[in-house]
Formats: C-alpha cells, sequence, structure tokens
C-alpha cells in the first residue's frame, strides 16, 4: 500500500507533467551538491524547475497524463527539467552548463507532445528564443519599408540636386 507522501508527489508530478511544455529527462548522479545547486539557480533564473523522484512516481505520473513511451527515460538517477513557457530555455541551460561539466546526461525529451532522444537537446538549444524570432520579423518586415522610404528619398535628392546644378547653370 503507497504512503500518504508518494501519494501527494504523484498528485503534484501529475499536475506538473500535465502543465508543462517541455520535459528533459536528465541523469545527475555523479554531480555534486555544489554543481547541482548551480544548475538549479540557473534553470530558476530561466523559469525551468528542476525536480529530482523517483522513475515509479514519474512513471504514475506519466500514465495519468496518458503519456507513453517514457519508459525507457526512467532508469537509474533521474531528474526532471520542466518548463511552463519557453519549451527550449531547458537545452540551452543545459548546453551551458555542460561547457563547464560532463553531467547532467539528457536521457531524453517530450517536446511539445513529441518524444525525442537526448542528444536532440544540442539541436533544440540552438534554436532562437522566442523574442530572437519577432525580432528577425519585424526586421523583415521593415526591410521593405526602409527600402521604398530610401528609394523616394534618393529620388528626391536627386532631383534637389538637378535643380541645383540647373540653377548654377543659368546663373553663370
Amino acid at each position: 500500500m503507497p504512503n500518504t507522501k508518494n501519494i501527494d508527489q504523484v498528485e503534484q508530478l501529475t499536475d506538473k507533467l500535465s502543465k508543462a511544455k517541455a520535459i528533459y529527462f536528465t541523469e545527475y548522479h555523479g554531480l555534486n551538491v555544489e554543481d547541482i545547486t548551480e544548475l538549479r539557480r540557473e534553470f530558476n533564473k530561466n523559469d525551468v524547475e528542476f525536480k529530482v523522484a523517483k522513475n515509479t512516481l514519474i512513471k504514475l505520473a506519466a500514465e495519468n497524463n496518458k503519456l507513453d513511451g517514457l519508459s525507457s527515460y526512467l532508469s537509474g538517477s533521474t531528474a526532471i527539467a520542466l518548463s511552463y513557457e519557453d519549451p527550449t530555455s531547458p537545452a540551452r541551460v543545459l548546453k551551458q552548463f555542460k561547457k563547464n561539466h560532463d553531467l547532467p546526461e539528457i536521457k531524453g525529451i517530450l517536446f511539445d507532445g513529441e518524444i525525442l532522444e537526448g542528444k536532440e537537446f544540442k539541436r533544440i538549444a540552438d534554436l532562437p528564443t522566442k523574442n530572437q524570432l519577432l525580432a528577425m520579423l519585424v526586421g523583415a518586415l521593415s526591410s521593405p519599408m526602409t527600402k521604398l522610404a530610401l528609394t523616394l528619398k534618393a529620388s528626391m535628392t536627386d532631383l534637389g540636386n538637378a535643380l541645383n546644378n540647373l540653377k548654377d547653370q543659368k546663373s553663370n
């Protein structure tokens, strides 16, 4: 018979998994307390929740959310990084963290309902952020307008220069 602590934890995990846009399953065994604290701090700065949980509890929470195919990623010591806003932010944090550390190893990713292998996190980490995409869109939309304004201005400038030259020629 499960104890109330585990029942509560499964309920919390079920709720978190249902709200998350992306879930990164990591192998944290081998990281010392200092490294895990640093990683948690970076995740918190980027609005990502990093949680260590028992594999059986994660499996139950996944089943409650009808998430199939995660069993192969739930072996050994497992910590999950949950992103509720930007599904790419855990990948960027992990990529930056792995520059100075060998761990954590990314086992698998649940990205917007699709299960990906852990090695895919590098590809995801290289995706531009939402703000970068918006800036690129604004730049692309404003470029034709800017070119049109410069073209119209150049025509007016050329006309003004021609009139000044004509005036100079007439006065001589």
